[in-house]
């Protein structure tokens, strides 16, 4: 994907799969490539389609969810690329769990019960249901792995006040909700996920992507009692089945160890997955959408100037 400069360009930056283009320190310009990161290493080959599929899925939740919180995104020019409002970020992200699952399970089975704080009940099995949802912060890392954080310890780092603490957890349960609502009429399950706050004038603002695979894990709600009562694992729709994958072949993201090779046929797998995935949550099909990085830059262009002003 090439790397574009726009007219009033004042920063860039290339995330681990997305582009971001600051333009005249007001708008991002946020373009989703076919990268596919696991364990905060981007892997070598591209996925078909996933860009589209992230940039999608984050606006159809977005303008599903606006009632609940004001968002950053004001336009989706290319299938793949969102223009929105420049936000002060907050330097946390707001992991949420309705399940006992992934790293929470990690922490769990070695025998821990306290998560970022939040104590987590005795007798649960993996994938159980919390009682109620429960928020386990993250530092945003600028290099290398995300921390685990306590309520406590954000307010007392000044990465946020008390008051705005209330505010962006109210507003992560409330989205939560909605996105577990969404899900259901899906025959889904919205196991955990994460968001990502700024403030815009003053105004706590929903950030980034939410919802998506790259963000979230669903499980199929189909059977999902009767997996747990035998002990069967989940079916889930998610990114985590990239990470088993490498797992099995000896790849963590360590020091010294080697990214398996992606056969053509793995692509393909992961590429449906994501397509599969987009159809299962917004519950209609996937229309595959092959755009040039001129077509991208032109019509992100015509976008700008529509928003901004005949600034170009």
């Amino acid at each position: 994907m090439a790397n574009f400069q726009f007219p009033q360009q004042t920063a860039f930056y290339k995330g681990k799969v997305r582009d971001v283009y600051t333009i005249q320190n007001d708008w991002l310009v946020m373009v989703a490539s076919d990268r596919i990161s696991a364990f905060d290493v981007i892997l070598p080959r591209p996925i078909p389609y996933k860009g589209q599929v992230l940039n999608q899925v984050a606006a159809y939740m977005l303008q599903a969810t606006k009632d609940i919180c004001p968002n950053w995104l004001v336009s989706t020019p290319a299938p793949n690329t969102a223009i929105g409002k420049k936000c002060e970020p907050f330097k946390i992200e707001m992991v949420v769990r309705g399940n006992l699952t992934g790293h929470a399970w990690r922490t769990y089975s070695s025998g821990k019960r306290v998560l970022c704080g939040v104590e987590m009940p005795e007798g649960l099995k993996e994938n159980d249901f919390f009682p109620t949802p429960i928020i386990t912060p993250s530092t945003k890392a600028a290099e290398g792995h995300d921390e685990d954080i306590s309520k406590e310890e954000i307010v007392a780092q000044g990465l946020a006040t008390a008051e705005e603490w209330e505010v962006l957890s109210r507003y992560t349960l409330a989205l939560f909700e909605r996105g577990k609502e969404i899900a259901a009429k899906r025959g889904l399950i919205l196991v955990d996920t994460k968001y990502e706050f700024g403030k815009l004038n003053g105004e706590i603002v929903l950030m980034d992507e939410i919802h998506t695979p790259d963000s979230s894990r669903y499980f199929y709600a189909e059977g999902f009692e009767e997996r747990q009562a035998t002990g069967e694992r989940q079916k889930q729709l998610s990114k985590e089945f990239v990470r088993e994958w490498l797992i099995a072949n000896n790849f963590m993201g360590k020091e010294g160890q080697t990214v398996p090779e992606m056969s053509d046929e793995w692509i393909q797998t992961i590429s449906q997955r994501y397509i599969e995935l987009y159809e299962q949550v917004t519950g209609t099909a996937f229309q595959p959408q092959d755009v040039s990085d001129e077509q991208v830059f032109e019509a992100t262009v015509k976008a700008l100037e529509e928003i901004a002003g005949s600034w170009v």
